[in-house]
């Protein structure tokens, strides 16, 4: 029996965890809970830096997994991935400037870019989650390498 790799699934349970709150924080700020909100999306934030910290130090240190399982599907996975790691830069632009906006009281662009936020991450999480499924779970994970080695291919 094959075990999971052990960094990109806390890595992965971070992220999960960061939309999990960045929902929660969605539906208390609809329910005019502000101060749980504030508190809630500074968690939500947390994780997300704790999963970044990990995935950075594991690319820097020891590199990254390109894709194992077909060849026939490896081009529509690397799309997705270039699609997740977009999205992903996107949703964390934007979730810096919806913290500073939120913190400062700057509720006008708070409001308008929140929820645009949220929606991002959303779909940043169940990518990521995506990706570490087709990585680790539904086919065996190949060579550790470079990032760009694993994006590319060669």
């Amino acid at each position: 029996m094959n075990s999971l790799p052990i960094l990109p699934t806390i890595s992965t349970t971070f992220i999960v965890l960061s939309g999990i709150t960045v929902a929660i924080g969605w539906w208390q700020i609809k329910q005019k809970k502000i101060e749980a909100h504030k508190k809630t999306m500074f968690m939500a934030s947390l994780f997300a830096l704790i999963f970044f910290i990990i995935y950075a130090s594991r690319t820097i240190f020891i590199g990254n997994t390109s894709f194992g399982g077909p060849d026939n599907i490896k081009i529509y996975y690397t799309v997705f991935l270039v699609f997740h790691i977009t999205l992903a830069t996107i949703g964390a632009v934007l979730g810096v400037i919806s913290l500073i906006s939120g913190y400062k009281n700057n509720l006008v662009l708070h409001r308008r870019l929140g929820p645009i936020t949220s929606i991002v991450w959303f779909f940043t999480s169940i990518t990521g989650v995506a990706v570490y499924l087709l990585l680790y779970v539904f086919y065996r994970g190949g060579e550790t390498t470079s990032m760009i080695k694993a994006i590319l291919g060669f």
